[in-house]
């Protein structure tokens, strides 16, 4: 019988330390805070981290940007359809998971862009992933052209697609039609981009990349996951504000943002929804929302398309925030939406300022590491809402003041 020596084995556990001792060494291992909001009195909530029992804590780094999550209308929602249908969806869409709530809001979502139709998913990040890879596998040798600060979501669903790729500068224009110019005119082409970028607080020009999508026959897809809600009449998004909804082939959008609840659609042509509603795996394959989640989201939708109170009340804190930081000497970074973002340019200080606002301040804003935004421009990003006060921008101004003088941290120009 013939016999084998062991296996030398593979120290399974070191390669894992590896990885994890790699993370704290660079300064960005990612820790996460524990905490509760305090219903309906956001932005206060409790941490439990390093305390015996809950401290009271400010929140300063919220995607619940309008404090949606916390409205008496979207809460009341939920605990209505709680009690009359129960917790879960049951499976997916074509087995159980199909429910009155998830047709009515994909109805309204519809509706909000001007399509014909819409469709849900479970998350923004598998609404990308999931229509980007099938769009382009339904569409024979498809190019896509990609804006280089794209969401990972959105890099995640080109790179499974398996089609050519083409970066842009970001929000670059002239790189893109020339990119654009390059291509074989008889091949599908699909612009993929967002219209505010979350990390730098930007706005791309989309009624120009519909002009360069008509004349190069091109589809489009915008990602406005950090403005429905947040901008528009109704909420729509930078491409109702700017006027141009009906240009676009396809747009994504977040239920877990403005919206405050969770989820994420795309909204188009009534064909093209019912191909990613056929052959889109992230959809086919995935229990679908809870109806108690859909109707918490229906009630905020219907309620932002009608208010504009929410949206003016956040822009408003958005922009004093900003002139604040600014007069203190502090490094905010420009710009005309409703995200903050402070540049720090190292992982560790940044990380050190977040400890030191939570610990000392009570003031809980996340540090923005690598691979979320590049290496050297790390930063906290603030997100003001119609909740946080004037005092506390004061507090908050004064806390990273100090701190930066503490640290001696260069101050802006």
């Amino acid at each position: 019988m013939e016999s084998h020596a062991p296996a030398r084995g593979v120290d399974y556990s070191r390669i894992f330390t590896q990885a994890i001792d790699r993370l704290h060494a660079e300064g960005r291992y990612r820790v996460f805070i524990d905490i509760l909001r305090n219903k309906g009195a956001y932005p206060n909530a409790r941490c439990f981290a390093g305390h015996n029992g809950p401290k009271p804590i400010t929140v300063w780094c919220s995607n619940d940007y309008l404090a949606m999550g916390q409205h008496p209308k979207v809460i009341a929602a939920m605990e209505e359809a709680l009690h009359d249908v129960g917790a879960g969806s049951g499976g997916t869409r074509n087995i159980g998971g199909n429910t009155h709530y998830h047709v009515d809001l994909e109805g309204e979502l519809a509706d909000l862009h001007g399509k014909q139709g819409a469709l849900l998913f479970t998350s923004g990040y598998v609404s990308n992933e999931a229509t980007l890879a099938t769009l382009a596998k339904i569409l024979p040798g498809c190019i896509i052209f990609s804006d280089e600060l794209n969401h990972a979501s959105m890099i995640a669903g080109i790179r499974n697609a398996g089609c050519e790729k083409f970066v842009f500068r970001h929000n670059d224009l002239e790189h893109l039609e020339e990119l654009l110019a390059a291509a074989d005119p008889a091949t599908p082409k699909l612009i993929a981009f967002e219209s505010v970028y979350s990390m730098e607080g930007d706005i791309a020009p989309v009624e120009a990349i519909c002009d360069l999508a008509d004349k190069y026959n091109a589809l489009t897809y915008l990602d406005e996951v950090h403005a429905v809600g947040m901008y528009g009449a109704r909420g729509g998004g930078i491409s109702e504000r700017d006027g141009v909804a009906d240009r676009l082939t396809i747009i994504e959008g977040t239920l877990g943002k403005a919206f405050g609840v969770m989820g994420g659609y795309i909204a188009a042509d009534q064909m093209i929804v019912d191909v990613i509603r056929s052959y889109a795996p992230g959809f086919i394959f995935t229990t679908s929302l809870s109806p108690v989640l859909v109707a918490g989201v229906l009630a905020s939708v219907r309620h932002l398309k009608a208010s504009s109170v929410e949206r003016e009340a956040q822009q408003a804190a958005a922009a004093k925030l900003k002139t604040m930081l600014a007069e203190a000497g502090l490094p905010v970074m420009p710009g005309d939406t409703h995200i903050v973002p402070l540049m720090v340019g190292d992982p560790a200080r940044a990380k050190k300022i977040s400890d030191i606002l939570l610990a000392e301040y009570g003031v809980y804003v996340q540090p923005i590491n690598y691979p979320t935004v590049p290496r050297g421009t790390e930063r906290l990003r603030f997100t003001p809402g119609p909740a946080h006060t004037e005092a506390m921008m004061v507090e908050l101004t004064e806390a990273l003041s100090e701190i930066w003088s503490r640290l001696e941290l260069r101050k802006a120009a």
